[in-house]
């Protein structure tokens, strides 16, 4: 096994250097990544949570509710064989669930 000493990285997103520790590197050995981290932790969390770059957009799908027939748009790209709610659908089947399949109208 190589031996693993802390080195500085440069962030490709704000250009700032970081750490690549000698920690992280034998995580990353062990789960045999090939490649070393591109950005600092700050940027790596704003990509992941959601932050705002160049050439991210939320996908919005037009589509056909499943129950009611009426047209939606959905926040994600429908998977073929699952079914697709629209958002009055949704609720009243999460609340149907969440109710153990009793609706308050019937108790």
């Amino acid at each position: 096994m190589p031996e693993f000493v802390d080195r500085i990285l440069k962030c490709t997103e704000c250009g700032a250097d970081f750490v690549f520790t000698a920690g992280e590197q034998h995580f990353f050995y062990d789960k045999n990544f090939k490649n070393e981290p591109k950005r600092c932790k700050a940027c790596k969390s704003k990509r992941t949570h959601g932050g705002s770059h160049p050439g991210s957009h939320k996908v919005e799908t037009v589509a056909i509710c499943s129950q009611c027939g009426k047209q939606t748009t959905v926040p994600f790209k429908p998977t073929q064989g699952r079914p697709v709610f629209c958002r009055e659908c949704f609720l009243q089947r999460r609340g149907v669930a969440a109710t153990g399949g009793v609706s308050s109208a019937s108790a």
